[in-house]
Parts: structure tokens; sequence; C-alpha cells
């Protein structure tokens, strides 16, 4: 499956990015992203919409992984910036809290390579078809 999502993101703001999925398995993704200059905002840290794409985007990845027969679209969106990252490698992985027939919640976390916590949040995705 990992194979599958990486092709098809690279044509994708994913993709555009850097981002890249690390492990994918049930219930729990890590996705990273090695910070370029790009990625920064006017005060050289990284640019929080930068999180909450990798936040929203491996949350999604969890979601659409426990249903991989039906699409999972973000319905509500929740982040914390708790510690700036200026260089290196950011890791966010993101797992399961509950699901129902039509709900997933998710929740994430966003840690340099040391392992020191930079943002965290929260989602839920509703499930469509059916």
């Amino acid at each position: 499956m990992i194979e599958k999502w990486a092709a098809a993101a690279d044509q994708s703001f994913w993709g555009f990015l850097g981002a890249e999925i690390k492990t994918l398995r049930d219930g729990y993704t890590e996705v990273y992203l090695d910070i370029k200059p790009h990625h920064m905002n006017l005060i050289g840290i990284l640019h929080g919409g930068v999180y909450a794409t990798l936040i929203d985007s491996a949350m999604g990845m969890v979601a659409m992984a426990a249903r991989p027969e039906n699409a999972a679209v973000t319905t509500n969106l929740n982040l914390n910036y708790v510690s700036p990252i200026k260089e290196g490698r950011l890791i966010v992985s993101a797992e399961i809290v509950h699901q129902s027939r039509k709900m997933i919640s998710t929740q994430a976390y966003a840690k340099n390579e040391q392992g020191e916590l930079c943002a965290f949040g929260s989602g839920t995705f509703r499930i469509l078809g059916d």
C-alpha cells in the first residue's frame, strides 16, 4: 500500500513538500519531512502550515488504511504548536483513537530527530461511501 500511495502522492501537494511515508501498519503510520529553506516562515522556523499538512496527512493516511475500500475526508483538525524546529527531519506519527461506521478519530505527534515534541494534533475523518 505504501508504494501505491507514494506514487499517487508524488504528483500532489504532499509530493511538492517532499514528505515521505516511513511506516504504515494497522492503526498506525509514521511520515517524515527533511526540512528545506522553502518550508520556513518569515522568522526562520518551520511554517505552521507545513506542520498542519503533515499532521493532517498522517492522520488521514491511517484513517484511509483502516477503510481502504472507501475515501476519508477531514471534518475536524485541531493543532497545538509546542516548540519550533529550524532544521533536520520532522517525524510525524499518527494513530487511530476511535472509529465508528462513518467516522474515525485520530491523534498525531510531530517530533524532531531527538524525539522532542514540536506539535501535536487530533482529527476526525468522515468515511465516504456505503
